[in-house]
């Protein structure tokens, strides 16, 4: 289902967003730092594909967002971000998704040029024009995962941490619950360690199911649950099925919140399913649901 992205003229004021970046629509922001700097020569075609994108991203109605990326191709085929649109909204399978990113992929890479790969890199998404760019990569990636190409998935996001390691768009939540899908432990580890400042609830609770991983059910491991829990106590109920996963997932997430819970487990459970006794761990460990007793009322007389 398509998300509607804010408008690109201006700043929506909203809480986090999942993948950690600043409180207001990255790709709102990208059109108005756009117009700041200076004009794009009227007869480059990107400049006028990558426009009409802005305004297919402002749209919810399906037929109209494909439309324009279909136009913003006809009038460049380096427009990256017409062939996200396209895998998002046009693509009938993964497969066909797959194909969509890989070719954004290569516009991208084509649209920015080989320099910025050598001269730009530890600050991609500081730069406008590589987002585009950026953004195919990451469903490439997402596609490719699901595919079940899985090795590869791992390394296009290790490379999007060395293009960017400050990591605005969030790639780190996605490559350490593959990590812990792989029982890559040490990996793991390595990249709670590299974002040990993160604050976010999907870095406690990994770091949680490391330790569990890495000891079982030991007082280091219990230690890591109860900070976890303390960063979102709503975890635990959508990960042991206590409570039903919406079919639509929250765009943005609030810290501590149900939302946050949600964006968390649909990214990590089949980390914890992955992980022999984890599941059970976290069940023996999780507060008792048995009902509040209730005060009877005070007879009178």
């Amino acid at each position: 289902m398509a998300k509607k992205a804010p408008s690109k003229k201006t700043k929506k004021k909203t809480q986090s967003s999942a993948s950690g970046d600043p409180p207001f629509d990255v790709r709102a922001l990208e059109s108005f730092l756009s117009q700041l700097g200076p004009s794009p020569e009227t007869d480059d075609p990107l400049a006028q594909a990558q426009d009409i994108m802005w305004d297919a991203w402002d749209l919810t109605d399906r037929r109209r967002r494909i439309a324009l990326a279909k136009k913003a191709l006809k009038i460049s085929p380096l427009c990256a971000d017409a062939y996200v649109m396209l895998a998002i909204e046009a693509a009938a399978d993964n497969d066909e998704a797959l194909d969509l990113y890989r070719r954004g992929v290569e516009a991208g890479e084509k649209a920015i040029g080989e320099a910025a790969f050598r001269d730009d890199v530890g600050h991609f998404w500081g730069i406008l024009e590589t987002r585009p760019y950026m953004r195919a990569r990451q469903g490439l990636a997402q596609a490719l995962w699901a595919l079940g190409q899985r090795d590869e998935a791992v390394a296009h996001y290790r490379d999007m941490l060395r293009l960017n390691p400050n990591d605005n768009q969030g790639i780190r939540y996605l490559l350490i619950d593959c990590l812990l899908t792989l029982g890559w432990d040490g990996d793991a580890a390595e990249l709670i360690k590299r974002y040990a400042d993160d604050g976010a609830a999907a870095w406690a609770w990994s770091e949680a199911l490391l330790s569990f991983r890495r000891g079982g059910d030991t007082a280091s491991s219990r230690a890591a649950l109860s900070r976890a829990r303390k960063t979102n106590r709503h975890v635990p109920a959508y990960l042991l099925g206590h409570k039903k996963m919406p079919r639509q997932l929250p765009t943005y997430i609030s810290w501590g919140g149900v939302d946050e819970a949600i964006a968390y487990v649909e990214g990590a459970a089949e980390a914890w399913a992955a992980a022999p006794g984890a599941l059970e761990w976290l069940a023996a460990a999780a507060p008792s649901r048995a009902p509040r007793r209730v005060k009877p009322p005070a007879r009178k007389g």
